[in-house]
Parts: structure tokens; C-alpha cells; sequence
């Protein structure tokens, strides 16, 4: 499901992105094209459908404020999952500073709150596995959540995160282990 977005495309939409005649529609045609595959790297992360958008929201304007100084070292659609990820995790970060809740507290909300969700089925291995990635440490979610569901190979996250593509293998590795246990044991 690895989806790397068209490069040709890519370089004609940055192209547009510059020239301030056609910067509207092609921020738009951005994001219709990235809006859908970041919402779900975000919201499997937080969880609820409002928190996502807030914070894909602040990923799009992020992008509108900066687009101009994307040198285009990295892919346009690794760019864009650097900016959520942060994005994410900052969010995440400070959520947990105005709710000042300890680890199990943490766990305890996130199970409320998957619990709420519509179509809540606590006997489907997906809600299962949604539960065993929350208890994982923030960066180890972020990783496994690429590497799982994303399928990005290991280049790229390590663009996207910002770490060794090593530190990369081994974070997922002990995320599959704590994921695994968590499975059987519950």
C-alpha cells in the first residue's frame, strides 16, 4: 500500500505551487491528491475524526506558509509526512501537558475513547491491534503505523522521522514484540 505519489506530477505541481498565478489551484489539487492518505497517518495516531482534521488542518497551512522554501531535496509526499508527523506528535505532546495524565492514565482515556467510536467491535482484531499500538511509546506508534500500514520502506521514514534507518529496524522490531504480547495476552 506504499504510496510514494507521482514524481513527474509532483515536480509540475511544486512547479505550479511557485508561481504565484497558479498557487491556489495547485495547493488545492495538492491537497486533494495527499488530503486522504495523511488524515489516516494522523488519525490512527489520535483517534477521533475532530482532532485529525484540527491537526490536518494545521499540516495544510504549514505546507501554504513553507511550500516556497521546499528545496525538493526530499519527495514532495515525504515532506508532507514529515510536516503531519510533527504535527502529530507536537499535538500529542500537548495534550499531555494540559491533561497532565500519567502513562496508564493515557491508556485508560485512549481505550474510552476507541470505545466511543462508531462501528466499535471489541472482538475484531483491528480494534485489538489499534489497542496494542496505543500502548507503545509515541515515536514506536509513529514507526510502526509507517512500516505496517503505509508500507514506507525504510529510506523514507528515516527522511520522514529524521533517524537512522538502523534505529528505524530496531524500533519496529521491539514495536512488533510489544504489539505481539499485548495480542496474547489480551
Amino acid at each position: 500500500m506504499y504510496f510514494s505519489g507521482n514524481q513527474t506530477d509532483d515536480h509540475v505541481l511544486l512547479a505550479s505551487l511557485k508561481d504565484d498565478s497558479r498557487r491556489e489551484a495547485a495547493f488545492s489539487q495538492l491537497v486533494r491528491k495527499y488530503q486522504e492518505r495523511l488524515y489516516w497517518h494522523i488519525r490512527r495516531l489520535v483517534i477521533e475524526h475532530e482532532d485529525t482534521n484540527d491537526i490536518l488542518q494545521n499540516v495544510f497551512i504549514k505546507v501554504w506558509k513553507n511550500i516556497q522554501d521546499f528545496r525538493g531535496d526530499a519527495h514532495l509526499y515525504t515532506w508532507l509526512y514529515r510536516i503531519a508527523t510533527n504535527e502529530t506528535l507536537t499535538w500529542m505532546e500537548q495534550k499531555k501537558k494540559r491533561t497532565a495524565i500519567s502513562l496508564s492514565d493515557n491508556e485508560n482515556i485512549f481505550s474510552n475513547r476507541l470505545i466511543a467510536q462508531q462501528n466499535y467491535d471489541p472482538n475484531k482484531i483491528e480494534w485489538k491491534l489499534q489497542q496494542a499500538i496505543h500502548t507503545l511509546p509515541e515515536k514506536q506508534a509513529v514507526v510502526f503505523n509507517l512500516r505496517y500500514y503505509d508500507e514506507m520502506p525504510y529510506e523514507e521514514m528515516s527522511v520522514v522521522l529524521g533517524t537512522s534507518v538502523g534505529a528505524l529496524k530496531a524500533s519496529y522490531h521491539h514495536a512488533v514484540k510489544k504489539v505481539e504480547g499485548y495480542l496474547k495476552n489480551n
